[in-house]
């Protein structure tokens, strides 16, 4: 009987060791793992921890995956959370802090359909200094409890990841709102810019170097909001974020884990950037009209790009293929993936982004089954 499981599947695939076979991850986020276990969206978010499940989501479908548990940091700051019924099937979260004599309100607005959303920002309108100065706090303390029940009790059914949060834009953006935060960046002097981000990258850094002392996980992930070729453009990202992402995967690998880049939209034009600065992995290289991975050619030139040090990770369309294709169209797609990858380690047959809560499940079963031939 094989030792391989789902877990030691993507982590050789994430360091381009050989496999048994092709690791095959669909990305169940929100939407199907809330329709697997018969929830709607706020309870979902709210009442059910993430890692579990996604935990129950691809043991269902004998594949393999990953998801992430968010480090608890716990911070004097925070006052008070308000939940309250806004309407029917939508509610508002109201997160209230105080900093240095200010208070800080972030919105968020829940739906039973749709995943959350920001509705204020904490620093809507204004400088996100201090606010970000608040988030930075370096008084804090970290629970690692709840990392470290979620670490056993998943085992070796997915690959589990730490949260690491997003870019360096994504942060500010996340504070200020996306096009106040664009204006902020076109504006504001280059020296300030550049010492936020050296704070961000230093408190990240030093959140890394914890969590690796104190849990045992192997993989960590940035996430991606705005911070894409699609819309702040590959200026920006390598201005702005590239240097940020260099850093955290330097410390990372420092402690002998691996980094996993949720990179959204378009990303031709940085391919060679991610094998550049020492990311091991890389999701979920979209298709048109989302993003720009589309031809076998394309294909070819992802992976000469990725120079065998990226694992490549996604490309099955979401949309046209899962949702509104065929199985035999899934299958298609699957096989024009492994060919262009075909003697590579480094493959992981995933989905461009999350799969939609509309995908016929039938479609979900085909792409699994050929990853797996």
């Amino acid at each position: 009987m094989s030792d391989w499981t789902p877990k030691k599947r993507m982590l050789a695939a994430y360091r381009g060791q050989p496999q048994d076979r092709r690791p095959v991850a669909p990305e169940f986020w929100y939407y199907y793992p809330a329709k697997v276990l018969g929830l709607s969206m706020v309870e979902f978010e709210r009442e059910v921890p993430f890692w579990q499940s996604l935990q129950k989501t691809f043991v269902r479908y004998e594949c393999e995956g990953w998801g992430a548990v968010f480090p608890k940091v716990l911070n004097e700051a925070q006052l008070a959370v308000r939940f309250k019924r806004e309407a029917e099937g939508r509610y508002l979260e109201t997160v209230t802090r105080k900093f240095h004599g200010r208070e800080f309100t972030q919105v968020k607005e829940f739906s039973d359909r749709e995943p959350s959303w920001l509705k204020k920002h904490w620093a809507e309108g204004e400088s996100p200094l201090m606010a970000a100065e608040m988030l930075l706090d370096a008084d804090y303390s970290l629970d690692t409890a709840e990392m470290l029940h979620a670490y056993e009790t998943v085992g070796e059914a997915y690959l589990l990841e730490v949260w690491l949060g997003m870019p360096f834009f994504d942060f500010v953006a996340d504070i200020m709102g996306f096009e106040s935060a664009v204006l902020y960046f076109m504006q504001e002097d280059e020296s300030t810019l550049r010492a936020l981000r050296e704070r961000y990258t230093e408190y990240q850094c030093g959140l890394v170097d914890k969590l690796c002392k104190r849990t045992p996980y192997e993989s960590y992930v940035i996430g991606c909001g705005y911070s894409c070729n699609s819309l702040i453009g590959p200026k920006l990202w390598r201005t702005w974020d590239k240097p940020y992402i260099a850093a955290v995967a330097k410390e990372l690998h420092r402690h002998g884990r691996l980094l996993h880049i949720h990179f959204h939209g378009r990303c031709m034009e940085t391919i060679e950037d991610f094998a550049e600065i020492g990311i091991d992995c890389v999701c979920p290289f979209e298709r048109a009209p989302g993003g720009d991975v589309n031809t076998a050619e394309e294909l070819a030139r992802v992976r000469e790009a990725l120079n065998g040090r990226v694992t490549f990770n996604g490309n099955v369309h979401t949309v046209e293929t899962l949702i509104f294709g065929t199985p035999q169209r899934v299958r298609e797609e699957v096989r024009e993936v492994k060919r262009a990858f075909a003697g590579s380690n480094r493959l992981i047959i995933g989905t461009g982004d999350q799969v939609g809560y509309e995908t016929p499940e039938e479609n979900i079963w085909a792409m699994i089954d050929e990853a797996k031939k």
